[in-house]
C-alpha cells in the first residue's frame, strides 16, 4: 500500500491549489472562534481543566490533517464523549482529587482509543459502527443530551453538586435551588448567554453566536466586577504550546480505562462514519471508512501525548467550516495555529471567561444533540423500534453513560436476533390480476391449489430459527385435508447452517412418513451447493428442487393428474 493511502496529507499537500488558500485561512479563523470556547467547555464537561480542551484541539487538528482522508471534517472535543470520559476518569481520580491525575487518566484513555481505532482500521472493522442501530443510537443520544443538560444546570446557576447519575443530579440541583444556593449574577449571565447562542443559531446561523456570547460575558465580568458578586471564572491559562508528556498511571487502572475506551471507540466510530457520509454526499466525495478510523486514531494518539483527551468528529464544527468556505484540512491547521498563538501571546485573554457561559455553551450543544422529532416519527411508524429507542434512553438516564452504551449495543444485537428468531412467514396463493404468487394476508382471496401449500420464510435458515421453521411447516402439514406437497419459496433463504440442515433432514423424514413431500423452489445456487455438501439429497428428493415457484406448481399439477 502506498504511503499516500495511509498518510493522505502527503497527497493533499501535493495537489493543493493556491486558489484555496484565502478561503481555508478565513474558514480556519472563523472555526477558531468556535474551537476555543467549545474546547474549554467540553473539557470541563469531561471533568478536566479547561486548558486541556485547547491542547486537545491543537493536536487532533494537526494529526488529522496528516492522517485523515476527508478534506472538510473537523475534529475536536465532543459533547457526546464528555460524559463518557468523565464517567471513566472521575471515579478513579476522585480518591485523591488530584487534577494532574485526572489529566493523566484522560491522556491514557485517548491513547487507548487511538490504539483501538488504529487496530480497527488495520483489520478493517468499520462494520462495528453497525452495532448501534439507528433507533438505539437515537435513544442513547437523547438520554445523553438530557444527562448533559441536567449536569450543567448547577454551573449555570452558580453552584456545584456532588451527586452522581441523572436522578441524583436532578435532585441535588432542585435541592440547591430550593436552599438558596443560586448566584443571581451567574444565572443572569449564563441565561443571557444561552439565549444569545440559541437565538442566533435559530435566526442568524451564520453569525457566531458562541463568540458573541463569550466576548460579551468577558466584557461584562470585567466592566461590572461580577467576580465580586460570586461569578466564577476560568482564571489564567498556562502560557505556551502544550508540552509532550508521557502519562503515568497505576497498572490497576488500565482495565477500567480499556473498558471505557472500547465504549468511546464505538460511539466515535459510529459518529465518524455517519458524519463523514453526510458531508461526502454534499461534496461528491467517497467515504473511506477504514482510513477515517486511522485518522481519528492518529488524532487521539497525538492528543494523548500532549495532555489531551479522546476526540471525535463534530458535525456542527464541520458545518461551520464548510459554510465559511473550507476547501482542505489547511482549515484545521490554521485553527490549530490560531489557538497556539493565543496560548503563546495572550493566554490571559480568557482569564475572565465565566463558568456559567461555558455551561451555556454545553447546554446549547446538548439541545442540538436531542432529536425528539425522530422519536415521534418512530412512534408513528414502528412502535417496536420506538420501544428500543426508549429502552436505550432509559439505559443512559437510569444506569449511566457507560452502562447506557452497553444497553444500546445489546438492544441492537438482540433486535437483529429477534428478526432472525421470528422472521416474517407467509402462505402464498395466486391473486387475480397480479402475476406470481403472493401473501394470503395481503390477498385473502388468492387461489390455493388443493393438496399444495406454498410457504415463504423471510430469513436465512440458521440455528436461531430452525425450530420456528420446523414448527411452522409441521403446522401446515396438519391441515385438513393434509397437503401432498409443501413447497418452500426459498429465495429469501440466503443461508442454511448445519443445525438447520439436520432439522431439514429430520423434517423431511417426518413429512415423508405422512405421505407429504418437502419441495424447494427458487433456491439460490450458493445455498443449493450447501444442500449438496450437507448430503441432504439422501432424504430430500433431488427432483424436488425447482428453479421457480411456477415450475414447482406446474410439476405438482402434472403429478396430481
Amino acid at each position: 500500500m502506498a504511503s499516500t493511502d495511509w498518510i493522505p496529507g502527503i497527497r493533499a499537500a501535493a495537489t493543493y491549489k493556491p486558489a484555496w488558500l484565502p478561503k481555508d485561512v478565513t474558514a480556519g479563523i472563523v472555526l477558531t472562534t468556535l474551537l476555543v470556547p467549545q474546547g474549554m467547555a467540553y473539557a470541563e464537561l469531561a471533568g478536566l481543566p479547561a486548558i486541556t480542551g485547547l491542547y486537545t484541539s491543537i493536536l487532533c487538528l494537526l494529526a488529522y490533517a496528516v492522517f485523515g482522508p476527508s478534506k472538510v471534517l473537523v475534529l475536536g472535543p465532543d459533547s457526546s464523549l464528555g460524559p463518557m470520559i468523565a464517567a471513566v476518569i472521575i471515579p478513579i481520580a476522585a480518591s485523591d482529587g488530584d487534577p494532574a491525575k485526572a489529566v493523566a487518566l484522560a491522556s491514557v484513555l485517548a491513547l487507548l482509543v487511538g490504539v483501538f481505532m488504529t487496530a480497527a482500521a488495520l483489520f478493517r472493522l468499520g462494520f462495528v459502527a453497525d452495532l448501534l442501530s439507528r433507533p438505539t443510537q437515537l435513544g442513547y443520544i437523547n438520554g445523553l443530551a438530557l444527562t448533559i443538560l441536567i449536569g450543567q444546570l448547577p454551573k449555570l446557576f452558580g453552584f456545584s453538586t456532588d451527586a452522581d447519575g441523572l436522578l441524583g443530579e436532578a435532585a441535588a440541583f432542585v435541592s440547591g435551588v430550593a436552599s438558596g444556593e443560586t448566584v443571581p449574577a451567574s444565572l443572569a449571565l449564563g441565561a443571557a448567554g444561552l439565549l444569545v447562542i440559541l437565538a442566533l443559531q435559530r435566526w442568524l446561523p451564520k453569525v457566531p453566536g458562541i463568540l458573541i456570547a463569550v466576548v460579551g460575558a468577558i466584557l461584562a465580568v470585567t466592566a461590572l466586577g461580577l467576580i465580586d458578586r460570586g461569578v466564577e471564572v476560568v482564571g489564567p491559562l498556562p502560557q505556551g504550546f502544550p508540552p509532550f508528556t508521557i502519562p503515568e498511571i497505576s497498572w490497576g487502572d488500565l482495565g477500567l480505562l480499556a473498558a471505557g475506551a472500547l465504549g468511546i471507540t464505538l460511539v466515535s466510530v459510529t459518529d465518524t462514519i455517519s458524519t463523514a457520509s453526510a458531508f461526502a454526499e454534499r461534496t461528491g466525495s467517497e467515504v473511506r471508512g477504514n482510513q477515517e478510523m486511522a485518522g481519528i486514531g492518529a488524532a487521539n494518539i497525538a492528543a494523548g501525548f500532549f495532555q489531551g483527551f479522546p476526540v471525535s468528529t463534530s458535525g456542527s464544527r464541520t458545518a461551520v467550516a464548510v459554510q465559511a468556505g473550507a476547501r482542505s484540512q489547511l482549515t484545521g491547521v490554521v485553527g490549530a495555529a490560531a489557538i497556539t498563538l493565543l496560548l503563546v501571546l495572550a493566554p490571559g485573554l480568557l482569564k475572565n471567561l465565566p463558568q456559567p457561559i461555558l455551561a451555556a455553551v454545553v447546554i446549547a450543544a446538548s439541545l442540538s444533540l436531542a432529536d425528539l422529532g425522530s422519536m415521534r416519527r418512530l412512534w408513528r411508524q414502528r412502535r417496536v423500534e420506538f420501544s428500543l429507542a426508549l429502552a436505550a434512553f432509559l439505559g443512559v438516564a437510569l444506569l449511566g453513560v457507560l452502562p447506557g452504551i452497553a444497553v444500546a449495543v445489546a438492544l441492537s444485537v438482540l433486535n437483529v436476533f429477534r428478526r432472525l428468531w421470528w422472521p416474517y412467514r407467509a402462505v402464498l396463493g395466486r391473486a387475480e390480476g397480479v402475476s406470481g404468487y403472493h401473501d394470503l394476508k395481503s390477498y385473502p382471496d388468492a387461489e390455493q391449489i388443493p393438496g399444495l401449500v406454498l410457504f415463504r420464510f423471510d430469513a436465512p435458515l440458521i440455528f436461531a430459527n430452525a425450530r420456528t421453521f420446523r414448527e411452522e411447516v409441521l403446522h401446515l402439514s396438519h391441515a385438513e385435508p393434509p397437503p401432498k406437497w409443501i413447497v418452500i419459496a426459498a429465495e429469501p433463504l440466503t443461508d442454511i447452517d448445519t443445525t438447520a440442515a439436520d432439522m431439514l433432514e429430520d423434517l423431511d423424514e417426518e413429512l415423508n412418513s405422512k405421505g407429504i413431500s418437502l419441495v424447494f423452489a427458487e433456491m439460490k445456487d450458493p445455498v443449493r451447493e450447501k444442500i449438496d455438501r450437507y448430503k441432504l439429497t439422501r432424504t430430500i428428493n433431488p427432483e424436488h428442487f425447482f428453479p421457480t415457484v411456477e415450475e414447482a406448481v406446474e410439476a405438482y399439477r402434472i403429478r396430481a393428474t
